[in-house]
Parts: C-alpha cells; sequence; structure tokens
C-alpha cells in the first residue's frame, strides 16, 4: 500500500506516496478533448457575457477555482456563487463570505437544490443587471465552474423559478446532473425571461490542463471534481483521514466514544454503500427505515473509531511514521466499522469506497478543506 509521505499542519496538504499526486506518478493530467475544446469555446462566450456566475465549492472556495479563466472573469461582472453550503461549516462560512467582501468581489453561499437559496442568488443578478437591462434587447448570462461543484443543478433550479416568473416560450429543459465529474460535455442555452430576453448558458466543468500543487489537487479529488481512478480512492482517503487527524476533528464527536451501538433489526442484512447516489433518497418511493437506521448507525461507529483512535494515539501527529502508523491502524478500525469482510480482496479500496461516499454526501459533518487567508481575521 502505498505509504503516507509528508505531513498535514493545520489544514495544509499531506503528499501521498513518493509518486506524488496521480495513482500512476507525477502531477495530475486530467484534460479529455471534450474539456480542451470546452475552455475554448467558454473563453469565446466569455466575451458577449454580461454577468458570470462562478460556482465554487462552498468547502474549497480557493482550490475549487479554475486559475486559467480568472484573467477574463476579473473583468467581468461576477457573482461568486459558494454552492454545498449545507455540506459546509457554517461557523466559518461568513467569515469566508467576509473576505471576499474585503476583496470587493460579489459572494453568496448557496445551496442549488433549494429554492429559496436560488432565489436569493436570481435577486442578486438582476441587481447587478439593472444597469444593462434600460439599454440591452438581449442579456447573456453564464455559469461557469469546475467539474462536480453543481453548476447543472444550478441552472435547473434557475430554470425551473424563472419559468414561474415569467412567459417562457420554449418548453423547458433540463440540464443532465450526475455525481462524477463530466457530465456536462456541451455548451447548451436556456431561455429563461423576456422584454429584455436573457439567456442563462450551462457550460461543463472544465479544470486547469495539469495542477502542479499537490495540495488542490488532492482537495479537488476529495471533493469529486476529479475522478477517483486519476488519483485512486485509497491516497484520497488517506489524506482525508491526514487532515481529520491533524485538525482534531474526531475529537468533537467524543460525545460518541460511550455510544452503545443498538441492533435495531437482526433480520436486516444491510446493503452496500459504494455510490454517492446509494445514500442519496429514492423519490420514486420511500427509503427503507432499515436503510435509514442503518446508515445513521454507520457513520456513528465511523465517528466513534476515528475518536477513539485519535484520543489513544500516543505518537505525535508531526512525525511522518507516526502519522503514517496512526491512519494505517484507522482503516483497520474502519473495516471493521463499515462491515468489510477481513478477507475480502482490496479491503481497503472496499473501505476507502464507503469512506468517501459518506464523506462527500455530508454524513460525517459539515467541513471545509481551504484556510482562510490571514488577512481576515
Amino acid at each position: 500500500m502505498g505509504a503516507v509521505r509528508g505531513l498535514v499542519k493545520k489544514g495544509k496538504a499531506i503528499l501521498l506516496g513518493e509518486m506524488g499526486f496521480c495513482k500512476g506518478g507525477g502531477n495530475i493530467n486530467w484534460f479529455p478533448g471534450h474539456m480542451a475544446a470546452a475552455t475554448r469555446a467558454i473563453r469565446d462566450r466569455l466575451k458577449l457575457s454580461d454577468l458570470v456566475i462562478e460556482v465554487r465549492d462552498a468547502r474549497m472556495p480557493l482550490s475549487s477555482t479554475n486559475q486559467t479563466l480568472q484573467p477574463m472573469l476579473s473583468g467581468k461582472r461576477r457573482i461568486i456563487a459558494l454552492n454545498k453550503k449545507d455540506l459546509a461549516n457554517p461557523n466559518i462560512m461568513h467569515r469566508w463570505i467576509q473576505y471576499f467582501d474585503s476583496c470587493k468581489q460579489d459572494c453568496l453561499s448557496i445551496n442549488a437544490h433549494s429554492k429559496s437559496s436560488v432565489q436569493k442568488l436570481l435577486d442578486l443578478v438582476e441587481f447587478k443587471l439593472k444597469e444593462v437591462i434600460s439599454r440591452e434587447p438581449t442579456l447573456l448570462v453564464m455559469v461557469v465552474g469546475v467539474p462536480n461543484v453543481g453548476k447543472s443543478a444550478l441552472i435547473n433550479s434557475i430554470h425551473h423559478i424563472a419559468s414561474s416568473r415569467f412567459p417562457v416560450q420554449e418548453k423547458r429543459k433540463r440540464a443532465t446532473v450526475g455525481p462524477l465529474p463530466g457530465v456536462t460535455q456541451d455548451i447548451a442555452g436556456y431561455k429563461i425571461a423576456h422584454q429584455p430576453s436573457i439567456y442563462v448558458l450551462d457550460t461543463p466543468g472544465v479544470l486547469v490542463p495539469s495542477i502542479p500543487d499537490i495540495e488542490t489537487g488532492l482537495k479537488l479529488a476529495l471533493a469529486g471534481s476529479v475522478k477517483d481512478s486519476v488519483v485512486g480512492e485509497e491516497r484520497i482517503s488517506q489524506y482525508l483521514l491526514a487532515v481529520l487527524n491533524t485538525r482534531g476533528t474526531p475529537f468533537h464527536w467524543r460525545h460518541l466514544v460511550n455510544k452503545e451501538m443498538e441492533d435495531l433489526n437482526p433480520q436486516y442484512a444491510p446493503p452496500e454503500y459504494n455510490n454517492l447516489k446509494d445514500l442519496r433518497p429514492n423519490r420514486r418511493k420511500p427509503p427503507n427505515k432499515s436503510d435509514v437506521y442503518y446508515v445513521e448507525d454507520m457513520v456513528t461507529e465511523v465517528q466513534r473509531v476515528l475518536y477513539t483512535s485519535l484520543s489513544e494515539f500516543n505518537g505525535d501527529l508531526e512525525s511522518e511514521d507516526d502519522l503514517e502508523n496512526l491512519i494505517d491502524q484507522q482503516f483497520g478500525m474502519l473495516q471493521k466499522a463499515l462491515k468489510i469482510p477481513q478477507k475480502a480482496s482490496e479491503a481497503r479500496t472496499a473501505v476507502s469506497k464507503k469512506f468517501l461516499t459518506l464523506f462527500r454526501s455530508g454524513k460525517l459533518g459539515p467541513f471545509i478543506l481551504d484556510d482562510i487567508p490571514d488577512s481576515v481575521s
């Protein structure tokens, strides 16, 4: 198994293994052909847009930035929408808003699946376009962002709200939404208003051609902006455990250490939850209560074992070897907590998949990966 090399200190990144960020060695280079073409198309359309909604992940407001597009975005009317605020720590989120305010940049934390949240964003868009509306018959609002930050979900919500407010002629379309990066592979336009005509463009998520910064790359991988197969689930989980341990996050779960796990239904065989969609409620039928209890108990047990392992840790978190040993121990404890068979082949990969699923779906609680710049107190 890949060794943990380096440290995560105060939220900084860890270098996993001597091969670097990519599972196969070297810096990450996930830039399919469609992404290169999309980048060129976005640049062309940015020149014509009247306002840009730049969607970022609220858990990493800086790391989820496409630096290649920033020179063009800085000269446009722009709103930074920090999406997935429901997965971010609210105690820190307001400080990020203060940070962007200090940079004289319009910023709003949103949940793309919340009508009231998206409505606030639309109100800000209208305010920002107030001057232009009076003199332009057609306006273009462009939505951009890295993969898997929720652009298409936001487009669908905007379109749904706008269709009830404005007389839209065309049949309402929906943007394709998925938990994996690379779902949207072209640029689609959606008319949301008349007099003046306002169009919103949904765009594919695009990364920079390569990410030399290991810290940023691992955060993007952890948030799902980079396919797990590029980096490897085990490496991403090692990074997550290193961040949790060095930040002392498991100590917030100390109340669970003496919690007894009740066997709510001994006849129930728990399902496998290796994909994010498995933890989402099925709209066609109500969730099975046994499923809900199983997931809740599984989360509680994961939090309990991480707290126990860290509280009993006698080593030095600033020591590479000690941190590596702690993470190895935690993998073994997580295997039991997640009910991965002891003799299962590639058990650590199975543990990693389930562990990442819990984190990405917010089951382990709200979290923010990026550090606030020192200029903000």
